[in-house]
């Protein structure tokens, strides 16, 4: 049966490679479908599980339902987080339009929201991320993201384009993840998992909640290992992670978070072309006086302690206020090819917002204001690397990096369809720097970047009761990162300099024939100015300048058809899905010495992606999740002489649920790639050496057991 759905599915993608054609197809037959399923099942259940019509996002502290929010905010659920392999984000990730998540090699991640990886060699810039209300992005613009594990996380929100208005510096929008603190109808619940898979991958949890009416603990351990595709591509990641909420009264709630993180990842690095297309196992090879990951051992630890907790408090019915407080530690080592970086850093951050409600003869104001305030400590050490053990000291930093931004916030609802929105905020970032062991230059040095204003204007009007249309202009504002003004070559960069612009969007939102098809389109135009870019010494080391803008425009388009939904079937359930993105992003007025890449495309982002999915349940409880992810694509460095190739990915899940008196029995197994593409998932771009390329693994299989009672 599986080489018949393999077959059949191969056809299907050789006959609708082409993106374009394969949107075509599958809205033709989602609406034939839909049809089709309205006239043979007429008892079909309006109110999905799966339906975003009614529910509530917490975007901007709007707390509205899906289709009335003014942005183009995309929500995952923790049934679309777990129809994968359950080990990683990625996948459920590159399943929104506009956003991509890449993998350079195991835990090793990049992620953008309609924007480029130009200032992205590794890590998550450009975004600012939250867990629970908390920031875990760091004053310094690093985001750990790779230090989550995904079964701890009930939802994630996605907020799209600059949202610096509320969420303070970010370009390309704002990432909420949300874990499990709801009550339960019985005591105690547990649960444990294994499951197993190709190139030596092994994970496995266990995880007790409790609850009762006023207090909810969420406890989980979880374990992944793997020896990776390629060589020097190992992982071994230990996640603790502990939540809470207390109903203190009815008036007051405290939520608890905490996790502890032991992560450690091999990093192969780039090839070239010809050793790409030769042996893609391979790590990166030797470069001129640099010798290969695996002779250094290049690899990443870090252990990671985080904890925070938040103040819900109601003054009054209309005036309330949520106050958050977190304090992080991590150990980060760093062997790589060219030296062996040791980082002690400490974080803390608060965050305060401040809402009231005004009701009046129809008409309702709803006022934020607020702050956040983050500190960084950092004490980085650089030493020679012998064979991947610490060795002469090169170079001792102490830094400290002080982030904060104001911000206010008026929503107004004028009868029951419209709903304006204007936001501001003030940000400002503050670099303090001393090199220990260098006495030519005056230390310590200051670097300012701000005061810079972000303002946000946005509405929605809700044509029918199923159709909405929305409009939003903002400005988004990213700061430098500490990696950026203290690049690994031995200056800190005083002149890098903020990178900025203005973001138009409009779009609709909405469903049909009875919320059985659900659908989303926007466009955006985005003009980055002073955008940040990477650049290599003649050593191949990194640096970072401002150069020139970029023009990113582009189409989104979602949709969902829930053929069917009956649990009289033998299929209960039938859902298809599209998720398509259109980038022809361009420079818009770019220079490097004596290069001129102005209306070149933008580097690291490919043209089209269209992702397709078919999700289906039947009477017995069996399940199946299918996705295929074409790619168009990419230009890897900013001359657009050398592209990785498009790729046309094929996923598949299996599964059944048992159901044992009170405990439920979930085994699962399933492919990924199935149709054994050769691409790379994460490129190097504008890399040193022409080392562009980091193969991403063959066809691959898992299996898997959970367990909960």
């Amino acid at each position: 049966m599986i080489l018949c759905l393999r077959r059949t599915l191969v056809q299907l993608v050789t006959l609708f490679g082409n993106a374009k054609l394969l949107i075509c197809f599958l809205a033709a037959f989602v609406l034939c479908a839909a049809s089709y399923a309205q006239n043979a099942d007429s008892t079909i259940v309006s109110a999905d599980s799966s339906s975003l019509q009614n529910v509530t996002v917490t975007a901007f502290a709007l707390n509205l339902k899906w289709k009335n929010v003014p942005a183009s905010v995309a929500l995952l659920s923790k049934e679309n987080l777990q129809r994968f392999d359950g080990n990683s984000l990625v996948p459920a990730m590159n399943t929104v339009a506009g956003v991509r998540m890449e993998e350079r090699s195991p835990g090793s991640y990049r992620l953008s929201i309609r924007g480029s990886l130009l200032r992205s060699p590794f890590g998550v810039r450009n975004v600012k991320v939250y867990f629970d209300d908390m920031p875990l992005t760091d004053a310094t613009g690093n985001t750990y993201i790779n230090l989550i594990d995904i079964n701890n996380l009930q939802s994630v929100e996605i907020i799209k384009g600059p949202s610096s208005s509320f969420y303070g510096a970010n370009t390309g929008g704002a990432v909420i993840l949300r874990s499990d603190d709801r009550m339960l109808f019985k005591k105690n619940l547990f649960n444990v998992a294994v499951s197993g898979g190709s190139f030596g991958t092994f994970s496995e949890l266990a995880g007790w909640k409790y609850s009762n009416k006023n207090f909810v603990s969420n406890l989980h351990q979880s374990h992944l290992q793997s020896d990776g595709y390629r060589q020097q591509a190992a992982i071994r990641k230990d996640v603790i992670n502990w939540n809470s909420k207390w109903n203190i009264n009815a008036r007051e709630s405290l939520s608890f978070l905490a996790f502890y993180t032991d992560l450690h990842y091999e990093t192969p690095g780039g090839l070239t072309q010809s050793q790409y297309d030769t042996d893609p196992k391979l790590a990166s090879q030797p470069l001129g006086a640099f010798p290969g990951a695996v002779a250094k051992d290049a690899a990443v630890f870090n252990k990671t302690l985080f904890a925070g907790t938040t103040l819900h408090s109601s003054f009054t019915k209309d005036f309330g206020n949520a106050t958050s407080f977190v304090v992080n530690h991590s150990n980060f080592v760093n062997p790589t090819t060219r030296n062996y970086e040791i980082r002690d850093e400490w974080n803390y951050s608060g965050r305060t917002d401040f809402s009231y409600k005004i009701k009046g003869n129809g008409f309702l104001i709803q006022a934020n204001a607020g702050g956040e305030f983050q500190y960084n400590d950092s004490y980085i050490r650089d030493f020679s690397n012998e064979g991947g053990n610490a060795d002469t000291i090169q170079l001792k930093d102490k830094i400290h990096v002080t982030q904060y931004f104001l911000f206010a916030q008026v929503n107004m609802s004028i009868g029951t369809r419209l709903l304006i929105q204007t936001g501001l905020s003030r940000n400002d970032v503050r670099y303090w720097y001393n090199r220990t062991l260098d006495h030519t230059q005056q230390y310590p040095q200051i670097k300012k970047a701000g005061p810079t204003v972000s303002p946000r204007f946005g509405a929605s009007y809700e044509l029918t009761k199923k159709l909405s249309v929305y409009a939003s202009t903002a400005k988004g504002f990213s700061a430098p990162t500490l990696d950026e003004v203290q690049p690994t070559t031995a200056d800190f960069n005083t002149g890098l300099n903020p990178e900025y612009g203005w973001n138009y969007e409009g779009g609709i939102k909405g469903a049909a024939l009875k919320n059985r098809v659900e659908y989303n389109a926007s466009f955006y135009y985005f003009n980055l100015k002073d955008a940040i870019v990477r650049r290599n010494d003649a050593n191949g080391v990194a640096y970072y300048v401002n150069a020139g803008s970029t023009i990113q425009k582009g189409v989104e388009v979602w949709l969902n058809a829930h053929l069917i939904n009956n649990n009289s079937h033998f299929i209960t359930t039938l859902n298809v899905w599209n998720s398509f993105s259109y980038q022809p992003y361009r420079f818009d007025n770019y220079v490097v010495g004596t290069s001129v890449f102005s209306g070149n495309k933008l580097t690291g982002v490919p043209r089209t992606v269209n992702v397709s999915g078919v999700d289906i349940k039947t009477k017995h409880n069996w399940y199946t999740n299918i996705t295929f992810n074409y790619t168009y694509s990419i230009p890897l460095n900013d001359a657009n002489t050398v592209y990785a190739s498009d790729y046309r990915l094929l996923q598949l899940k299996l599964g059944k649920q048992i159901l044992a008196g009170k405990t439920t029995i979930n085994i699962f197994a399933g492919a990924d790639n199935l149709l054994d593409q050769a691409y790379s998932l994460g490129n190097d771009i504008n890399a040193a050496g022409s080392r562009f390329f980091n193969a991403a693994p063959t066809r691959s299989y898992y299996g898997g057991l959970k367990i909960e009672f």
